[in-house]
């Protein structure tokens, strides 16, 4: 006896609407999405002599280069709040939307054996890495908050502002612009496998035009035919925003918060687009 169709738990189609990010299908998926953020946060050092302690090393050394390059040698202001912890308030947002972004990038081309074999919402990979990077972010940003501590206690005068009530809006532009971005170089990887390459290169110079390592007003004041590049880049409104937030130093707009969400959302929305015809036929290709 034939079953009806509308007794069937799933159906797989290839037609698929434009923009799909089907909650229900990948709620009913949340068991496997749970399996691989924790699979991501457990064995990403499992095999290394320092293990989670890699979490700590990383963004405390970059904060101390940063801080005798830029600070020291460059003479490069911060204003009232000590070097250290301004870079490593930069740090710790940037790292967050490395990880989403680099990680996501390489979604198809990782993942071809299994996605080849069994079925399930391809979306819950790339989201996966971003749900498991909010680990790692957590725990950067409380040695951000120890450093803090230990600064109020040396007798500087820190405190954060009203806007810290926009940290998980912050949070969340960073994942979404990571996520979309991530995802559109996924599906162009597939067929020209160069761009993998050229991530890592990319995001090493991108760190450097999204005043991660200095504030925006100094890109105004001593390179002012090029402060357009920086000031209308997304990801230097999120730095900036975040150092404003949790230090009370910088430029803050609402035009520029308003700019970098929809942006945000937008880029996002794209990587959804391409992400979704890509996962038909990628198979044939990567």
């Amino acid at each position: 006896m034939q079953q009806p169709e509308d007794d069937w738990l799933y159906e797989i189609s290839p037609k698929r609407k434009i923009i799909d990010l089907n909650f229900k299908e990948i709620w009913a998926y949340r068991d496997l999405l749970i399996l691989f953020v924790k699979r991501d946060i457990v064995t990403v050092y499992k095999q290394t002599i320092l293990g989670p302690l890699w979490y700590f090393i990383q963004p405390l050394f970059t904060s101390i280069i940063f801080t005798l390059v830029f600070n020291n040698i460059a003479n490069i202001p911060t204003g009232n709040v000590p070097p250290f912890l301004f870079n490593l308030a930069g740090i710790t947002a940037w790292n967050y939307f490395n990880q989403s972004l680099t990680q996501t990038s390489g979604t198809f081309r990782s993942n071809a054996g299994i996605f080849g074999k069994v079925y399930f919402p391809r979306v819950i990979m790339p989201l996966k890495t971003v749900i498991a990077g909010l680990f790692k972010f957590g725990i950067q940003l409380s040695i951000f908050v120890v450093f803090y501590g230990y600064f109020l206690l040396k007798g500087y005068h820190l405190q954060p502002n009203i806007n810290l009530l926009l940290l998980p809006v912050y949070v969340l532009m960073m994942a979404l612009l990571g996520l979309g971005a991530g995802m559109i170089i996924s599906s162009f990887t597939t067929k020209y496998r160069d761009l993998s390459v050229l991530v890592g290169f990319a995001t090493s110079l991108l760190m450097y035009i999204s005043a991660v390592p200095y504030p925006l007003s100094e890109v105004s004041e001593k390179i002012p035919e090029l402060a357009w590049l920086v000031n209308y880049n997304p990801l230097a409104q999120i730095i900036e925003g975040f150092r404003y937030m949790l230090l009370d130093t910088g430029m803050f707009s609402w035009s520029g918060f308003f700019y970098t969400l929809g942006f945000s959302v937008l880029l996002f929305l794209i990587g959804l687009i391409v992400f979704n015809r890509t996962e038909k036929n990628f198979i044939d290709t990567v």
